[in-house]
């Protein structure tokens, strides 16, 4: 397994960590999303920009699982004699560093993915896998937002309708398993948490938990109101998350550090519910947007979770919407 240096997060980290980082050298601090729109064309191309020269670092877990780091979310992949299983897709530019990196694994040829979600960071490069042979399963709300022209208001962004190579051919509304390369995969779907398309993956002869982008670890998440994400979600689904591991569960985030614990995931769930009650009391208050920002309701947090894309500012945005 590769060692992850805790004091670090690079701009591999979290899908709009690509703009902030391109524009920290010129500002000399991180810019907010909007703030980064008005540096770039678009913080999507951005992102596709830096994915298009990132290395793909490969950490090794155990029952033939690993996850590659570089591409947009957290990818992980399972190898075996059904073909290779990929854990969501990354980023279409970074395509040939991925396949370097599966390579390395084995010789096995891509036969499935599965979605944990619709974002771009997760599913863009949905056709070059489908072209390599991949089978794509998602829940029906993934495959609901894939056909569709999709509005991302806080990324200031509208994604056009996907190829139908891109769009998943097997979904599900609830749980599926999947028998694959000797291990039962279990797909369960949250709920609306940071999306309303978003599932876990179980390899329970690994004890491996995917969390996809309801677990983001060590840095304060994005929660998408626009495509049925809400603060509650995401504390429903880090309690099942919670509820689902065990202290030697190894647990995979959609973002952060990408091998992960019990511990760590407590810690942010209990890190979600804390700051939901702060900006909650303040908005019954009768406080504004920005009286509550000024209250700084994260700021018990903010030294660890706060010095990354979504500042503490931002978070404070996303819970007051959804409170």
């Amino acid at each position: 397994m590769t060692s992850i240096d805790h004091r670090t997060l690079s701009r591999r980290g979290f899908c709009l960590c690509c703009a902030a980082a391109a524009s920290f050298t010129a500002t000399g601090g991180w810019l907010s999303p909007s703030q980064a729109y008005a540096e770039a064309r678009s913080i999507v191309d951005l992102i596709r920009d830096e994915a298009a020269k990132t290395l793909i670092k490969v950490h090794k877990l155990r029952g033939n699982i690993s996850i590659f780091e570089g591409s947009g979310g957290n990818i992980a992949v399972l190898t075996g004699s059904d073909g290779k299983v990929f854990i969501d897709a990354g980023i279409t530019a970074s395509r040939p560093r991925i396949l370097e990196a599966a390579n390395s694994l084995s010789r096995d040829p891509i036969r499935h993915l599965i979605n944990t979600h619709w974002h771009f960071d997760h599913a863009d490069g949905n056709t070059w896998l489908n072209a390599e042979g991949a089978a794509i399963i998602a829940h029906e709300n993934t495959h609901k937002h894939l056909l569709v022209t999709q509005r991302v208001e806080d990324w200031d962004y509208t994604f056009p309708a996907s190829s139908l190579a891109a769009v998943p051919s097997e979904v599900f509304s609830s749980n599926m398993t999947v028998d694959l390369n000797r291990s039962k995969l279990a797909l369960k779907y949250y709920g609306p948490a940071h999306t309303d398309s978003d599932i876990s993956i179980t390899f329970p002869e690994a004890d491996i938990l995917h969390c996809g982008d309801t677990f983001w670890n060590g840095i304060y998440p994005f929660i998408d109101y626009s495509t049925g994400g809400n603060i509650d979600g995401m504390i429903k689904a880090a309690q099942a998350n919670v509820a689902a591991v065990t202290d030697k569960t190894i647990v995979i985030p959609g973002h952060g550090r990408p091998v992960s614990n019990k511990a760590e995931l407590t810690e942010y769930r209990d890190m979600l519910v804390a700051i939901r009650d702060n900006v909650a009391k303040l908005k019954q208050q009768g406080r504004s947007l920005d009286d509550a920002i000024a209250a700084k309701p994260t700021a018990t947090f903010d030294a660890k979770w706060g010095q990354f894309v979504i500042n503490p500012d931002f978070f404070t945005r996303l819970v007051y919407h959804g409170v």
